[in-house]
This record gives structure tokens, C-alpha cells and sequence, in this order.
């Protein structure tokens, strides 16, 4: 009788504080490792930049193929520089144009 006293006893001082600690111990390991935790945030808060970062381009890029656009108009097309576009982007000259070739290695500026 005075055994199972001593192992109830014994039982209750060890018991609460080990679970308590238990406990203490698997919440303090999800604030840090857990699908919620700083390492978590950390990684969000990475993807969050690059997020910010690839928007930013993107709106870049957005607002240049606008300026490429509003160029596109009829008012705002100069002759002479479509012109000069198109024979470049097409290799060909008028018969009148003197032509010099460059190497492709020489700088042409």
C-alpha cells in the first residue's frame, strides 16, 4: 500500500511539469520549424520579393511595348525612318545607295 502511494505520488510531481514541457517544447518547435513558423516567413517573405520583383519587370516591359504601340500610329510615323527600318530588317538597298560592308567584328561606332 505505502508503494502505490509512493508511485501515485511520485506520479503527480512528475507528471504535469513533463507535460507541460512536452508541450512547451512542440509548440516552441512549430513557432520556428513548423508550416506557419519564422523559417516559413522567412521563405514567404523571399517569394513575396521575388513576386514584387518579376511585377516590376513586367510593368516595364508593359510600358515599353506601349511606347512600341503608340509609335505604331499613322500620325506619329516618320517615312524616312520606316523606310531606313524596313531596308535594314530586310538587307536591301536602293540602287542609288552606296553601300559599305563592315566585317562583323569592326565597330561601327
Amino acid at each position: 500500500m505505502q508503494l502505490g502511494r509512493m508511485f501515485r505520488r511520485a506520479a503527480n510531481a512528475v507528471l504535469p511539469p513533463s507535460l507541460f514541457l512536452a508541450l512547451t517544447g512542440y509548440f516552441g518547435w512549430q513557432v520556428t520549424q513548423g508550416d506557419h513558423g519564422m523559417h516559413a516567413y522567412t521563405q514567404q517573405l523571399a517569394l513575396l520579393d521575388e513576386a514584387r520583383q518579376s511585377q516590376s519587370n513586367a510593368v516595364q516591359e508593359q510600358a515599353a511595348w506601349r511606347r512600341r504601340v503608340a509609335g505604331l500610329s499613322e500620325s506619329s510615323l516618320n517615312g524616312d525612318i520606316l523606310d531606313e527600318r524596313a531596308r535594314a530588317m530586310l538587307n536591301l538597298a536602293n540602287p542609288n545607295d552606296i553601300v559599305v560592308p563592315y566585317d562583323k567584328h569592326d565597330q561601327l561606332y
